[in-house]
């Protein structure tokens, strides 16, 4: 995921607002207890979450992909009083880190942590969204996307990560790319296409698509 010199990533994190105690807890946790630590939001993309909230202010937030709760409590802090989070994850094996992490946010009343499967959840869910972001399994993007549009509000925000895959959505042929990889490519084409959106796709971290509903 590293497609700027580890000096200039460094640079980048040095002039962001830094990790308050709690995030540093939970990126510390992760990394000694949770596998693929990398999957983690961290300090620049979670800080880009908060910010990013903070100017929309977001009455409601879907979240598809918990993890241990960084980007959840992230954007959290950005909502309003009023405003709620709702996050699903499918991994159950988290709960008790994630739910204490929540409770030490003093945020655990706008977050609605769900466990399950999202492609199971999703349709349960009214809306409208003014915001989401999905982080979780890359072969199911566009079936996410499609569950969700209709349930986004003119004007909501999209946010997936991911998307440029550690540079392999620039392999050219078929044959050398992996499941997730041409599931990545192809809804990089669709948000691309979609004339319900208009979008941006950012080279922060691992690549982070963001669409506007039109």
């Amino acid at each position: 995921m590293e497609f700027i010199s580890s000096e200039l990533s460094l640079y980048c994190d040095n002039h962001t607002s830094d990790e308050d105690p709690l995030l540093k807890k939970i990126t510390r946790e992760t990394q000694l207890k949770v596998l693929k630590p990398r999957m983690l939001s961290g300090q620049l993309q979670g800080k880009m979450l908060e910010i990013l909230t903070k100017m929309i202010n977001p009455k409601l937030i879907l979240e598809i992909g918990t993890y241990t709760g960084y980007s959840a409590i992230c954007m959290a802090r950005g909502l309003s009083k009023s405003g709620k989070l709702i996050t699903i994850d499918i991994n159950d094996e988290l709960e008790t880190m994630v739910r204490g992490f929540f409770k030490e946010s003093g945020l655990q009343e706008q977050i609605d942590y769900r466990l399950g499967n999202a492609l199971d959840i999703l349709p349960e869910l009214e809306g409208p969204f003014d915001m989401v972001f999905i982080d979780a399994d890359k072969i199911n993007n566009e079936k996410y996307f499609d569950l969700l549009i209709d349930k986004m509000t003119t004007g909501s925000v999209l946010m997936v990560d991911n998307v440029l895959w550690s540079g392999k959505v620039l392999s050219e042929s078929d044959q050398k790319i992996d499941k997730d990889t041409k599931a990545i490519i192809d809804f990089n084409a669709k948000i691309n296409n979609d004339p319900r959106v208009e979008n941006v796709l950012l080279p922060v971290r691992d690549g982070i698509m963001i669409a506007r509903k039109l």
